[in-house]
């Protein structure tokens, strides 16, 4: 009896024998259709063995191999256990998770056929000099497809808006699609740019490594960090390889495609990411694991994405939260990165203006080597000048200093752009009765539901629970509710009242849902038909605007007092980042935050551009509170609907941890930072340790002890390496 051992997507941390008939050949890493209860469910393959523990008359047979897509190869499964092992998260889960949907069922995939595009009959009849000037970019297509076929990158490198025109013209029967022989053997690369000594030495170093090697590319904003990767990818590519480019968020991937694909004209690239559709999804992840793609462009869950030829991984903004999934698989995009990059022997960039304490630790210490870029890569475009506005004695019933005023007023008439970032959208943070201090909570959590004024609702940001405004204090009867706090769309609201012909666009989670609204949004602030941005983090990192010359920061204050030990390390993150939009150009840049506390020393550190400074000190504080990267951390994290049950399954888990005598330090139960959400208690015990080695001793005893106790009610997880408490 040929016996597989199969992954399936069931919470249980353990692999299932079946068996397979003589005439069904199966290897590892292989799709397979399984009975599982009452239905059939499609499971991987990840071991072959010749006996079973169990009697046979147990053991049920595959049904059917899948072999519509090759296996997963054997450095993935190791991958995937990896990951399974480290995040104490179920095999099954862990491997199921990193497929696309479409390869979580049975239905046949394909890979569909490349396609090549040229001119029609009618099209090649065309007198180009006739058509409307005002179509750039079909009269682009069309003049490149005068001097040939073309393929989908090549005509996608043209333009970001070049799939649109290109429709366009099949439509209109001038140009026509075929299917393509052969991948494209030609390789273009577009030297638009000359590096700096500091590009260059980064890009040698790199190209210098011998198998696994951990890089961390520490550049201010506007260096060319970009540029770096850009002629690390041609070194790659010319060598026949594939390279994984992860990013933090999704906004940051189409215009990243695009400079990319200009840059790139004749290679396949694909990106990887949950705004796709899950056809889209498939294609893209059938692409690269075939190895046609060459460049995959992708979140964090791409880090997972099958590649034969990976030759080189980046690690974009490698210091964002985003890399950290927060449900479900609790891993690290970058650590489980690193650990790729090591097992594959290939080398690693991360790349950062703010580098993680974790990865600046590691660089200091010598586990990473650190490449710097001080200077901007344009040598028109300098640092833009940080100025701090002490606001302790202001009144701004708006939120927003006459000084601030007066300098966007000042970029208006000079034709110059201006971004005013808060990291809070809506209106205001919460509605309050002026008569009984009545607040708009939420009734299913314990934050407060934001006031979005437009469309006269209340949202919780948390649940997403939404009410209409209530007419009327639904504890007094009042009719005189008032917004307090601010918010993006009430800083929109006071900006236009100041400055009624000024173009002001606000750009947040709320403008921004509808699908290809931000690139439209991207558009007009590129072609400087934008005069005032106000924004969150969104428009935090990554964007290139050379006409914006000012930033203002409203509201960073609550940071410096927050109960989170990472908070000052993310304030001072993000606001390096949304300084590094001023100036970029050829025009001088400046940076206006509002502050009670401009003596602060992160303040202090954030108007010299000292990122060391900062550092050094927060480390220091580390070392002497004991905290990451001093010391390794889980957290326990439960929930439920009936606060007794939650509390005492925590109380046994903690008697479970506190029995096993080893070296690490448990705490006590405590209430999470949100402790009611959705309807559902949550609270946390934290366990740390100074070796890794000694915490992950501890979980593998630990993890069996918190199964055994009942939880029929209750969700609970383990999250090795907490980035949020």
């Amino acid at each position: 009896m040929r016996i597989v051992r199969v992954a399936l997507d069931v919470p249980l941390s353990t692999l299932f024998d079946y068996y397979v008939a003589e005439n069904m050949p199966v290897v590892a890493g292989q799709r397979v259709v399984v009975p599982f209860g009452h239905r059939q469910v499609v499971g991987v393959v990840m071991e072959l063995a010749a006996s079973s523990d169990f009697a046979a008359t147990r053991i049920k047979e595959v049904v059917q191999v899948l072999n519509d897509v090759s296996p997963l190869p054997a450095e993935m499964l190791k991958l995937l256990r990896f990951c399974s092992d480290y995040y104490h998260h179920p095999v099954g889960m862990t491997v199921l998770s990193a497929l696309p949907t479409r390869l979580r069922n049975p239905q046949a995939v394909v890979l569909k056929q490349a396609l090549t595009y040229s001119l029609s009959d009618s099209g090649k009849a065309l007198d180009l000099d006739q058509l409307p000037k005002r179509k750039q970019v079909q009269l682009r297509i069309l003049r490149a497809l005068q001097e040939g076929s073309l393929s989908a990158a090549q005509i996608k490198a043209i333009s970001a808006t070049a799939p649109a025109a290109l429709k366009q013209l099949i439509e209109a029967g001038w140009v026509e699609a075929g299917e393509a022989s052969a991948p494209c053997a030609k390789f273009t690369f577009n030297e638009e740019h000359r590096l700096t000594a500091e590009q260059q030495a980064a890009v040698d170093a790199v190209n210098r490594a011998q198998g696994f090697a951990a890089f961390l590319l520490h550049g201010i904003t506007g260096s060319g960090k970009t540029e770096v990767y850009v002629h690390l990818l041609q070194q790659i590519l010319q060598r026949g390889g594939q390279v994984l480019l992860l990013v933090p968020e999704i906004n940051l991937t189409p215009q990243l495609e695009y400079y990319f694909r200009s840059r790139f004209p004749d290679t396949e690239l694909v990106s990887l990411h949950s705004g796709l559709n899950e056809g889209e999804r498939t294609q893209n992840w059938l692409l690269a694991q075939s190895g046609r793609a060459r460049i995959i462009l992708g979140t964090r869950l791409a880090v997972f994405t099958p590649l034969p030829n990976l030759a080189l991984i980046i690690v974009d903004e490698e210091h964002d939260a985003s890399f950290k999934q927060q449900d479900g698989l609790h891993y690290s995009a970058r650590d489980v990165a690193i650990f790729r990059a090591n097992a594959r022997a290939v080398p690693i960039v991360l790349g950062s203006a703010t580098p993680s304490l974790e990865s600046y630790y590691n660089a200091k210490s010598g586990r990473y080597t650190l490449l710097k870029l001080t200077e901007r890569a344009s040598q028109l475009a300098q640092l833009p000048s940080v100025r701090c506005i002490n606001i302790s004695n202001e009144l701004m019933p708006e939120g927003i200093s006459q000084q601030l005023l007066s300098a966007l007023g000042e970029r208006l008439l000079r034709g110059e752009q201006s971004l005013v970032f808060i990291n809070r959208r809506g209106y205001a943070p919460v509605l309050m009765c002026t008569a009984c201090g009545w607040l708009s909570g939420c009734p299913n959590c314990a934050g407060k539901m934001v006031l979005h004024l437009k469309d006269r609702r209340l949202r919780c940001h948390h649940c997403g629970h939404q009410t209409r405004v209530p007419p009327a204090c639904p504890s007094c009867g009042n009719a005189d509710l008032q917004p307090v706090g601010i918010g993006t769309q009430r800083i929109e609201t006071a900006l236009q009242a100041h400055f009624p012909d000024a173009r002001i666009l606000r750009v947040d989670r709320d403008s921004t849902r509808n699908k290809g609204t931000w690139n439209a949004m991207r558009k007009q602030i590129q072609d400087e038909a934008v005069d005032i941005l106000v924004g969150t983090q969104m428009l935090a990192k990554g964007h290139d605007f050379h006409n914006l010359t000012l930033v203002c920061v409203l509201s960073p204050d609550s940071a410096l007092y927050s109960g989170d030990f990472r908070a000052s390390e993310k304030l001072f993150a993000q606001l390096a980042q949304v300084s590094g939009r001023a100036g970029r150009g050829d025009k001088p840049g400046e940076v206006l935050v509002q502050t009670a506390f401009p003596e602060h020393p992160l303040f202090r550190a954030l108007r010299a551009h000292d990122y060391d400074a900062w550092a050094a000190t927060l480390l220091t504080e580390r070392e002497q509170a004991g905290f990451p990267p001093f010391v390794y951390q889980v957290l326990l994290r439960c929930e439920g609907k009936q606060e007794a049950e939650v509390y005492e399954f925590m109380r046994q888990a903690r008697s479970a941890a506190t029995g096993l005598v080893m070296q690490v330090e448990v705490y006590g139960v405590v209430a999470a930072a949100m402790p009611r959400r959705a309807n559902h208690i949550r609270v946390q015990l934290l366990v740390q340790s100074d070796a890794r080695k000694s915490l992950q001793q501890f979980l593998r005893k630990w993890q069996p002890l918190l199964e055994a106790i009942p939880a029929k009610q209750l969700r609970w997880s383990v999250d090795v390496d907490p980035l949020e408490f």
